[in-house]
């Protein structure tokens, strides 16, 4: 089986995380696009059982980006979401970067 989800491009790894009281916090930014994603996708049942994701990469614009920091938002926020029950079930993560698209 094959889901295909259109998620809006995630807050920086530098700007998800917040430190108040010496405590990390999800910053604003990354508690609105966790909104966003449950809005898309939440409300069904779970995803059970392993699996694979890939992930196209589409950025909003040609500033230099690395790939591997875009990784942790989109799924931890499907996670939040209940699209699946915890990233652990990942076997599989691929990410390509694909052409600008605003």
């Amino acid at each position: 089986m094959i889901i295909t989800l259109k998620l809006p491009w995630p807050p920086s790894t530098n700007s998800y995380y917040r430190v108040v009281n010496n405590r990390a916090i999800l910053s604003a930014k990354a508690r609105d696009y966790r909104k966003v994603v449950e809005g898309l996708f939440g409300g069904g049942a779970p995803l059970t059982g392993r699996l694979g994701v890939v992930i196209y990469a589409f950025p909003p614009d040609r500033r230099a980006r690395d790939l591997d920091n875009l990784l942790k938002q989109p799924l931890d926020a499907l996670q939040a979401a209940g699209v699946f029950l915890n990233d652990s079930q990942i076997d599989q993560l691929m990410i390509r970067r694909q052409a600008v698209s605003k």
